[in-house]
């Protein structure tokens, strides 16, 4: 098929058509997570977005290096040059090796991005696995007269850059404005102006992760990283970067002006943000302690969640709004989305029992063409899971006898809904989902009850058969003092 795939490209604040610099290769870099923590329903959008783009670039027929990173140093905890970083600070909480809290909380995020149905990025490379890059980089900096060294620290020249360059290019931040209104940080007085942003960052004693280098022992800042991961893998020039929309200042705005003063032209040609999740109309963040993790979502154990949701359902319910519309988190919500994909599930199961008619009196044609044209729109999938829900009911209509449908439309439609549902939205059947789930808890409560009464009762003989039983049909129970829990085993 013909490529008409048009994405908003947030440098230039408008929808563009796709042209990758050289196809039918396309090189995609996505930021991905800071490990000091368990993945929530804010990471799970970049992960599901990008994750869309991927599967949908690959079904054009595109060959896609995705390169994701891991930001395991330099990422200090109020995203500016001040303060411990975010893994060392974990670290002598837990008391563990840095890379021990890296490599749990990598292990956890990989887990969570397989339940959600992502597939996995072509490589995946460690901040900390690139500090001789990242180094050179910043000697490229120096040498070029962008970057300057104070007392053991290196800085960028953000005003010196702006005398070439564009700084703001990508947020719409004025330097005028900025440097007027960034307040000093304490302790960063080395600094020429407040808007100058770390490249690295000498080491206290304290300080647990730290690298030698020609300017003494220390640690590279959080911006310089994906400069030097994305170039590396994608080249000097590549197609789309993404990440989500609160990366754009400062970390995106950092990385075009590193590349831009190191090479002399911007690196990435795309920029496609995905809006936050939000919670009674605040981002959602570790930073603020509103979020929930995927495995609370998952497992139904948060305060604000009202049952358990399962991997499909919240996948369901991200796609339902646009990418670049902010999605707030409700109960209702997540309800809805998975009511919504139990009928979408339920039909494409009806789907595959049709049979074919001699005639055809639905339009398959148009249904196809409509959601094709949806994701050639800025992956506009709320309108593209509209229009398979009019394909639900044109299969529902045949199911029913009121249409009737030949055997190249039946084929067409079929090819369609396993194509859109399955390759490119990234859904899945779930055999335990949490309404299967939710069914079981019923059965198992009132299971319990009469155990409950036969144990009131001293009634030993019925009250260990219930739980015989339900351990034979692989359902532990343990007692405990406010009642019990239940787990398959």
């Amino acid at each position: 098929m013909e490529n008409k795939l048009t994405i908003y490209n947030t440098l230039s604040r408008k929808k563009e058509l796709f042209e990758p610099l050289n196809p039918p290769f396309v090189g995609l870099y996505v930021c991905g997570p800071t490990v000091y923590g368990d993945a929530h329903l804010g990471h799970a959008r970049p992960g599901i977005t990008f994750d869309l783009l991927f599967r949908y670039l690959k079904y054009l027929g595109y060959r896609v290096r995705y390169v994701r990173n891991i930001t395991d140093v330099g990422h200090l905890v109020n995203d500016e040059d001040d303060g411990e970083d975010k893994i060392a600070k974990k670290a002598k909480l837990e008391q563990l090796e840095p890379m021990e809290v890296v490599q749990l909380y990598t292990n956890r995020y990989h887990k969570n991005m397989e339940q959600l149905n992502t597939l996995p990025p072509s490589i995946e490379p460690h901040a900390s696995g690139h500090i001789i890059e990242q180094q050179e980089l910043i000697k490229t900096l120096i040498d070029k007269g962008y970057a300057y060294e104070s007392e053991g620290n290196i800085y960028f020249d953000v005003e010196r850059y702006s005398k070439k360059y564009h700084y703001g290019i990508l947020s719409g931040r004025k330097i005028d404005e900025l440097l007027v209104n960034t307040r000093q940080l304490s302790g960063q007085e080395e600094k020429r102006n407040s808007v100058d942003f770390a490249l690295w960052k000498k080491a206290t004693p304290e300080h647990i992760m730290r690298w030698p280098s020609p300017w003494g022992v220390g640690f590279p800042g959080w911006h310089l990283e994906c400069s030097c991961m994305s170039q590396k893998y994608l080249g000097n020039t590549f197609d789309i970067h993404g990440g989500g929309l609160d990366l754009q200042f400062p970390h995106h705005e950092c990385e075009i002006a590193q590349s831009t003063a190191a090479q002399g032209h911007p690196a990435v040609r795309y920029w496609m943000h995905n809006n936050m999740v939000t919670i009674n109309g605040q981002k959602m963040g570790k930073s603020l302690g509103n979020f929930i993790t995927l495995d609370q979502l998952f497992a139904g154990n948060n305060a604000v969640l009202e049952q358990a949701y399962s991997p499909m359902t919240v996948r369901f319910f991200i796609l339902q709004a646009h990418y670049r519309s902010p999605l707030d988190f409700s109960n209702e919500a997540l309800k809805a989305a998975e009511k919504g994909y139990e009928r979408l599930m339920s039909a494409i199961v009806q789907l595959h029992k049709l049979k074919a008619s001699n005639e055809n009196t639905v339009d398959v044609k148009t249904l196809r063409d409509n959601c094709f044209n949806a994701m050639n729109d800025d992956l506009n999938t709320p309108i593209l899971i509209a229009h398979l829900f009019d394909g639900v009911r044109m299969i529902n209509s045949i199911a029913a006898g009121s249409e009737k449908i030949d055997a190249e439309n039946l084929q067409t439609l079929t090819e369609l809904f396993d194509s859109f549902v399955f390759d490119i939205l990234g859904l899945k059947g779930e055999t335990d989902s949490s309404a299967s789930n939710q069914a079981l808890g019923k059965v198992i409560d009132a299971m319990m009850n009469v155990r409950k009464a036969a144990r009131a009762n001293k009634d030993w003989a019925t009250s260990d058969k219930i739980r015989d039983e339900l351990k034979n049909a692989g359902i532990q129970i343990k007692d405990t003092k406010d009642g019990y829990e239940w787990e398959l085993e």
